[in-house]
């Protein structure tokens, strides 16, 4: 069922939660082309059965999706969609990330340049104009000149999608991986679609979050090795791994503000229930991890879970400092990230486009040790500061 508080009301401490993942998420993107710094400020190898702080960024954010899901869903409901109404904007968003995650992993890898008709980085401006031009939150007072600026976007990114060439310069523009936004928009339609079934209920909820690690074990097992069947029907191990994380975010918001039931009770029980929930995630975690050790790269249910479990250990606190004891002053520098992901998201990648075309070079210093730290969190602040700038100017993006 949808969360007891209004349809309409924002938890401001998950919008607390988005915005921290988000500026952390600009620091280790920038961070990971600086050397020489500690082992756990950098992704673990692939190979290696561990995490570090960095690993859990990107699940982090699935479950702050998955948080989100019953509020989103209700609010279409509340401003009167009916139910195909609700779902075609469901698929409008999930369509919104895939295409917008497949053109952003073309424009970092396997492109042929010399096959293009301008450069890379040119194609990257564009698309991320074109871009603006579908998902810009309305900006012209007339409904059909806005609609001209929708239509001309996706006509670019047509185009470019025509002219772009990889491989030996005879491929086209094809999904490599889904990219981050990709993988976030498969895991958000599943998460999505659950909730639904299960009209929110936990335990329902709880069945298909052991459904979707079952469904990553069958998929990895002997039996798809042996099996072509049953690895064709598994191929949406990463969805499903990924989408468990969704479905832990929203769990967790269930246990916190899911019935009449669970809003009227303390802070304290919510918190029992958290913990109770965080801690069958970790132990399941480690029941899991022999058989398939921690791995981002992987996805493994052991990194899923443990992920999970973090992230509701992270939750407790800031609800009860953020909505129990109505500390928010310090959101404030965080605020236009939560409440505008998506252009927080793409601007350092439209930022690196600009140099790059522009032939601007990094300084060495931006890429060495302490110094090219300290410059990966100033520039995450800085990129939060043009954000906050922007929604001024009412330049805002939204799936």
């Amino acid at each position: 069922m949808p969360p007891a508080n209004s349809p309409v009301q924002r938890i401001r401490s998950i919008d607390a939660f988005r915005g921290l993942t988000i500026f952390i998420m600009i620091f280790v993107n920038e961070l990971a082309g600086v050397k020489g710094i500690p082992y756990w400020m950098e992704h673990m190898p692939a190979n290696v059965d561990g995490m570090t702080f960095v690993d859990v960024v990107f699940p982090a954010f699935l479950f702050i999706v998955g948080m989100s899901i019953p509020f989103a869903i209700a609010n279409r409901i509340a401003k009167g969609d009916n139910f195909f109404q609700v779902q075609k904007h469901i698929l409008m968003r999930t369509l919104g990330m895939l295409v917008l995650g497949v053109f952003m992993v073309n424009a970092e890898e396997g492109y042929n340049q010399a096959a293009m008709p301008m450069s890379i980085f040119s194609w990257s401006l564009l698309f991320y104009g074109a871009a603006f031009l579908v998902w810009h939150v309305r900006l012209l007072k007339s409904a059909q000149a806005d609609l001209a600026l929708r239509i001309a976007g996706v006509l670019v990114l047509a185009y470019l999608a025509l002219i772009f060439r990889a491989g030996d310069g005879s491929a086209y523009l094809t999904p490599q991986w889904w990219g981050i936004l990709g993988l976030i928009g498969w895991a958000y339609l599943l998460g999505s679609v659950c909730f639904q079934l299960t009209k929110g209920d936990v335990r329902r909820l709880l069945a298909l979050l052991i459904l979707c690690v079952v469904y990553y074990g069958l998929a990895h097992s002997h039996w798809a090795v042996a099996y072509p069947l049953i690895a064709l029907i598994c191929h949406c191990d990463l969805t499903a791994a990924h989408g468990s994380i969704v479905l832990c975010g929203v769990i967790t918001s269930q246990l916190f503000f899911g019935t009449a039931a669970n809003r009227h009770n303390d802070f304290q029980q919510r918190c029992l229930r958290a913990i109770a929930f965080a801690s069958a995630l970790a132990s399941a975690a480690w029941a899991l991890r022999p058989e398939w050790p921690i791995s981002k790269i992987a996805a493994s249910p052991s990194w899923c879970l443990y992920s999970s479990a973090i992230c509701v250990v992270i939750f407790m606190p800031l609800n009860y400092l953020v909505d129990v004891q109505q500390r928010q002053g310090w959101m404030r520098l965080f605020e236009p990230a939560a409440a505008n992901p998506l252009l927080t998201y793409l601007l350092p990648f439209i930022v690196y486009a600009a140099l790059e075309a522009l032939h601007i070079p990094m300084a060495d210093w931006m890429r060495q040790g302490a110094t090219g730290m300290a410059w990966a969190l100033g520039y995450a602040l800085l990129i939060l500061l043009l954000v906050r700038g922007l929604n001024r100017l009412n330049l805002r993006l939204q799936l």
